[in-house]
């Protein structure tokens, strides 16, 4: 019974910090958010780094899409989003790569997606913050 109790709050611990952590700027992973959507041949994980609310890089993860394709989809997207703030990348209507359109609006919603839900995460923070001020 301790040891889930333990387990329990260890996980609320690491969920509390990387809350914490996405209010700051962080990270987004859109592997295990993100797993249903697909390109071309299966799913597009990407890595996507905030920092003081704006989008510094965007990385591709693993994933089993014709390389030449997928460069071209990266290369066309990625750009469009760089310097953004999180809430104009989510508006942003972008333009995919001619030839590998799977790949492109793949990688668009895989964005959309992780900073929608960065986004949810630092909202709560900020509430959660402002609740603990009153």
């Amino acid at each position: 019974m301790k040891t889930n109790c333990i387990k329990y709050i260890g996980v609320a611990i690491l969920l509390a910090t990387a809350t914490m952590a996405f209010a700051k700027g962080g990270v987004i992973y859109t592997g295990e958010l993100a797993k249903h959507v697909k390109g071309y041949s299966g799913p597009t994980p990407l890595k996507i780094t905030v920092k003081k609310g704006k989008i510094t890089k965007i990385e591709a993860e693993a994933s089993k899409e014709s390389p030449r394709y997928y460069r071209m989809a990266q290369k066309k997207v990625f750009p469009q989003y760089i310097g953004k703030t999180v809430d104009e990348a989510i508006n942003l209507k972008p333009d995919g790569a001619t030839g590998a359109t799977y790949s492109s609006k793949a990688i668009i919603e895989n964005i959309k997606l992780g900073l929608s839900n960065y986004k949810k995460s630092a909202k709560s923070t900020s509430t959660k913050k402002s609740k603990k001020k009153r």
